[in-house]
């Protein structure tokens, strides 16, 4: 068969009815359908006209299933999936709240900024902070008590 119209009014409805069949949807059918046809005209090679209508179905087959391959590589995305990265807002706020704390601690008195980033930071016991910063246990406490509340005031601020 050399008429391409003839050959496409002829099996159409059939490719289609096969495409649909595997593919259970109208619009993917109609695309297999189409795209069938599109190979089989710009085949290098003429159809057998003993053979076409396998050669037909063969094309749509393979395309339904080149369909299939694709679509398994492609994962749907959960629509709550969310970016664990803040937002630019959030960002922006945490640098401001950041440095508004870093002002902040360059206000305390040295020995007090001293204690609590020695407390908040590197986790050291009192003990050891008031051997390194040779004064007293509860001096220590009420230092990081009193740091503590002048930095939760520049916070709340």
């Amino acid at each position: 068969m050399t008429d391409f119209s003839t050959l496409y009014k002829k099996y159409a409805p059939e490719v289609f009815r096969f495409a649909l069949y595997l593919s259970g949807e109208r619009g993917q059918a109609e695309d297999i359908t189409s795209e069938t046809f599109v190979r089989a005209w710009t085949a290098p090679e003429p159809i057998e006209v003993t053979t076409v209508k396998g050669y037909l179905f063969t094309i749509a087959r393979n395309l339904f299933l080149q369909g299939l391959r694709t679509r398994s590589r492609h994962v749907q995305l959960d629509q709550e999936l969310r970016d664990p990265q803040p937002s630019p807002y959030a960002q922006a706020e945490q640098k401001a709240e950041f440095r508004a704390m870093l002002v902040g601690l360059q206000k305390l008195p040295e020995i007090d900024r001293a204690a609590l980033l020695m407390r908040a930071l590197d986790a050291m016991p009192y003990e050891e902070i008031a051997r390194a910063l040779g004064i007293s246990l509860s001096s220590v406490k009420v230092k990081i008590h009193r740091a503590r509340l002048a930095l939760v005031g520049i916070r709340n601020a």
